[in-house]
């Protein structure tokens, strides 16, 4: 199902998803209330949904939606608070407008029905950016309380990220290996940060060098600094 407040974005998107092969679009709505109803009578695998819209908007209308059906977020909404809010609530993913193709509209799609989280890079920089945050909180020795509030309940079981400080990891690894403690696979990574999935192994291939590490949970764990530095360096297969 589609909800949108513009008639021609819920045209556009309509068109676009009813000529893929296995997705179907069965009903369309103009609010957070009228989605709500839609989705109780046509129980769709996926539900894709604006954020500002008149009446109920799009955040007010999630906590009713998650129990019926998957949310894929979809708007020009790229606000950190309003990416961390969405996903607080149970979106499955947040795409904004202008940051994927028709392709990747796609494969989000079928990430979020089964069950995969999927972001593009203002979402992804978002949850990044909720980490990094509590990092600084943690380092400087504030607090629970007063560190953001985390993105989904499973970021709420990420400590704060303690081995960022003086990392051996470059920006784009460290982006990398943030989005590996959220739980992401290569494939979601590389949809976030739009780069190949051969790129993201190579990325992960030198982040487990540097870290001195042979799995992506012990990566995590040294990254979260939970774990002593003490495997020898080892290379990702695969």
């Amino acid at each position: 199902m589609v909800a949108d407040d513009n008639p021609v974005v819920r045209a556009g998107l309509t068109a676009l998803l009813d000529g893929r092969e296995e997705v179907r679009v069965v009903a369309e709505a103009s609010d957070g209330r009228e989605a709500r109803e839609m989705t109780r009578r046509h129980r769709p695998d996926l539900v894709l949904l604006d954020v500002r819209m008149p009446g109920m908007d799009g955040l007010t209308a999630l906590p009713d939606l998650v129990p019926l059906a998957p949310v894929l977020m979809l708007t020009y909404s790229g606000e950190s608070e309003t990416v961390r809010e969405a996903l607080r609530r149970g979106a499955g993913g947040y795409l904004v407008h202008g940051e994927f193709t028709a392709d990747q509209l796609v494969t989000a799609v079928r990430d979020v029905v089964a069950g995969r989280a999927h972001l593009t890079p203002t979402a992804a920089t978002a949850v990044v950016g909720e980490l990094r945050g509590s990092a600084v909180a943690h380092a400087e020795g504030l607090p629970e309380a007063a560190a953001p509030a985390n993105s989904r309940e499973r970021l709420s079981q990420v400590q704060p990220l303690v081995g960022q400080l003086g990392s051996p990891l470059s920006a784009r690894e460290a982006e990398i290996m943030d989005l590996i403690a959220t739980g992401l696979n290569n494939h979601q990574i590389a949809a976030a940060c739009f780069i190949s999935e051969k790129t993201v192994k190579n990325h992960i291939n030198r982040i487990f060098a540097k870290l001195h590490c042979t799995t992506r949970a012990e990566a995590t764990a040294k990254w979260l600094g939970t774990a002593p530095d003490t495997t020898p360096p080892s290379r990702e297969v695969g």
